[in-house]
């Protein structure tokens, strides 16, 4: 993750409302690092913003606790980036779902930030002291970033170097003997700045196995994450500037058994240059490259011996992009964006696999090239107390160079040859909205949108196994598609006090599953042979995921003192038939139907002290709702405590209680749990 100004300096970000008021960059005010000034539509979407002092105050110092103070906003799965599967960390809102792919458009300065094979987040690519705000906008349909924002959009933007030190550090010891370490340079200029970073954590890590599920074979999880980044901005002229960005990570962990190891690398780099004047417009252009090793293993019955089953040794990709946006001067309380953007994604699995006595007697490559170009307008119109808002995209896509090749190891004899047809499309997206202040403490609001997103080269190509389970790609998979309707009311009674609640309906077409076709013991179409304790899946798209729900946001601040909370309860229901009408009227696995995150703080000077209860209701493992996970609530706490006007203390603690956190059941009914206690110390360092 790169670092990123803004020199307008936001207030009050932390609430919904804040987040839609955002001031727009004026002819006084000179404005560098950062993108065009915010959209005046925004307020009439559901909007929660993070602001850079409550992102400095997560138990974990991760991006994934982070984004959990906005309830609803879920990874497939419950564990962190310190023990989960890279490839299960996918984000998405609103109950509808997920299959570890992201459901929602995650963006780092206007850059989409899903892995260009499998669409999950590199979490550990972004140290959260280099993020200055986090926009989760939920509900679909927002084409303003590109397509993919299904369920919602999350916007960061990199930390403001008018309030960060010349020099920043930060280093902390942990349980299980981790370490974190962080630090940051700054040069600011009249006309510019350059920053670099760094940031390291490494830890022995936790039995993932639970204690009744355990046996011999398993051990602990330990991790080793590293993750830099430069920037450069510089003022061409008065009203031109050119941003700059480097940034690259390396992520290795292990799964808790023998050949369980996982490998994630990265690097970007992208330009943006940004005009500001009667006419503003800016243009962009990205590349991303990615790697990814991944290792897999049965363990038998009594838990004595993990035995490998595959090697995926190497899974590289790319991303490149380009975007342009123009913003012509349409009078007085109108606003309109005019801008087209495109994306191509490459990438394939190498793999080894179908051990005897411990030596892979197969190799299987899968993969391809997907590309997507669209047009966008997004138009706003402020009246009196109203603002109205339009906006859509069209879309092209096109998928290409599909294969699937499996051969024999020892002679190259070849099993499987699938060269996969090229298919294209066209999608659309719009949003509509309203936002009315009938009165000063109250406004009302409502919108209507619809969404679309391509399957990834890895739902659509590779195979994959889990243990004993076993799922099959689906080459011929269809986009998903998602409408919806919102309404909310937002209420400022009082100064500092801010309550807002949605009700929403969502509709999300083709959505993309991992449907239950069979179980082992037998050969599978697509996977081969399948244990007897093993499950048989195949990713296909279900009729429909259908969700209604409830959001509530509260934050209330008085002189040092702060409380916020977060709940979201959603009632989601799959439609299905033919192959997958057993899963009819089911919940969507990995959907919790509450989740509560509630923070009550303390701020003055370089002190803090703050505490943070979250609960996660119980949830399904499975898509036929018959392994189920257990309710699960965490109590983490922070406290920073100034020693000399440069140096400090602070200590966190992550899941004070140890509560157990279910993350996952396989079908041998082993049970996964997520991190549990974790205490910190640490100092810190701020000079200049």
């Amino acid at each position: 993750m790169t670092v990123r100004a803004i020199a307008l300096i936001l207030s009050g970000t932390a609430t919904p409302a804040a987040a839609q008021d955002r001031p727009a960059a004026t002819a006084d005010v000179v404005v560098i690092g950062r993108g065009l000034r915010a959209r005046p539509g925004d307020r009439t979407a559901d909007v929660v913003a993070i602001d850079a002092a409550r992102i400095q105050e997560s138990a974990s110092g991760r991006l994934e606790t982070v984004l959990a103070d906005v309830a609803g906003l879920q990874q497939f799965r419950r564990s962190d980036s310190r023990s989960a599967n890279p490839t299960s960390q996918g984000i998405s809102l609103r109950g509808i779902g997920g299959n570890a792919s992201s459901r929602a458009l995650l963006v780092l300065d206007g850059v989409p930030q899903s892995d260009p094979f499998g669409g999950w987040v590199p979490f550990p690519a972004y140290a959260t002291d280099r993020i200055g705000l986090i926009r989760v906008t939920r509900g679909g349909g927002s084409g303003y970033f590109g397509p993919g924002a299904l369920a919602g959009t999350v916007e960061i933007e990199s930390a403001d170097p008018a309030g960060q030190p010349a020099l920043a550090a930060d280093l902390s010891y942990g349980t299980r003997d981790s370490v974190s370490a962080a630090a940051s340079g700054l040069l600011a200029r009249p006309g510019g700045f350059a920053t670099l970073s760094a940031a390291y954590s490494r830890g022995d890590g936790f039995i993932p196995t639970v204690v009744e599920s355990r046996g011999p074979a398993d051990r602990p999880a330990p991790f080793e994450q590293f993750s830099a980044a430069a920037r450069g901005v510089i003022a061409l002229n008065g009203r031109t500037e050119l941003q700059a960005n480097l940034s690259g990570f390396t992520d290795t962990r292990e799964r808790g058994t023998a050949f369980t190891r996982n490998r994630s690398e990265g690097a970007d780099a992208s330009l943006r240059l940004i005009g500001r004047g009667e006419w503003n417009w800016s243009a962009l252009a990205y590349l991303q490259t990615r790697a990814f090793a991944s290792q897999f293993a049965s363990v038998d019955a009594a838990r004595t011996v993990a035995t490998q089953t595959l090697d995926q040794y190497n899974t590289p990709a790319t991303g490149v992009g380009g975007r342009i946006e123009v913003v012509p001067p349409v009078g007085e309380g109108r606003d309109l964006r005019i801008g087209a953007d495109v994306r191509r994604v490459a990438g394939q699995t190498q793999e080894a696999y179908t051990y005897v006595a411990a030596v892979p007697t197969r190799r299987r490559v899968s993969g391809g090239t997907a590309l997507t170009y669209g047009l966008f307008t997004d138009a706003s119109l402020t009246t009196g107390p109203a603002t109205l808002t339009l906006g859509g995209r069209v879309d092209r896509w096109r998928l290409s160079d599909g294969m699937l090749r499996e051969a024999v190891l020892a002679t190259g004899a070849s099993l499987t040859n699938a060269v996969f047809p090229e298919r294209s499309g066209t999608e659309w997206t719009g949003r509509a909205g309203i936002a009315v202040t009938p009165v000063t403490p109250v406004t009302l609001r409502a919108s209507a949108y619809r969404g679309w997103r391509l399957p990834t080269l890895n739902e659509l190509y590779r195979p994959f196994r889990v243990g004993a389970d076993a799922t099959a790609a689906n080459a011929m998979l269809s986009p998903e598609r998602l409408q919806g309707i919102d309404a909310g009311i937002m209420l400022t009674p009082a100064a500092g006090l801010s309550l807002a609640a949605s009700v929403f309906w969502n509709e999300l077409d083709g959505a993309i599953a991992n449907v239950t076709a069979g179980r082992g013991p037998g050969t599978f179409p697509g996977v081969g042979f399948v244990a007897a304790n093993g499950i048989y899946r195949v990713r296909q798209n279900l009729n429909a995921i259908r969700s209604t729900g409830l959001e509530l946001d509260a934050r209330w601040q008085s002189g040092p003192i702060l409380a916020q909370a977060s709940w979201s309860h959603v009632d989601p229901r799959v439609a299905a038939s033919g192959a997958a009408a057993a899963l009819d009227g089911l919940r969507p696995a990995q959907t919790p139907r509450d989740m509560v995150s509630a923070s009550l703080g303390w701020r003055k000077g370089g002190a803090a002290i703050s505490t943070t209860l979250r609960h996660a209701a119980r949830q399904f493992e499975d898509d036929q709702n018959s392994r189920s996970l257990a309710p699960a609530t965490t109590v983490d706490g922070y406290a920073a405590l100034p020693l000399t006007p440069a140096l400090g203390v602070e200590l966190r603690a992550e899941n004070l209680f140890d509560a157990r956190v279910e993350a996952g059941i396989s079908g041998a009914n082993i049970v996964e749990r997520s991190t549990p206690r974790t205490l910190w110390v640490g100092l810190t360092l701020r000079t200049g």
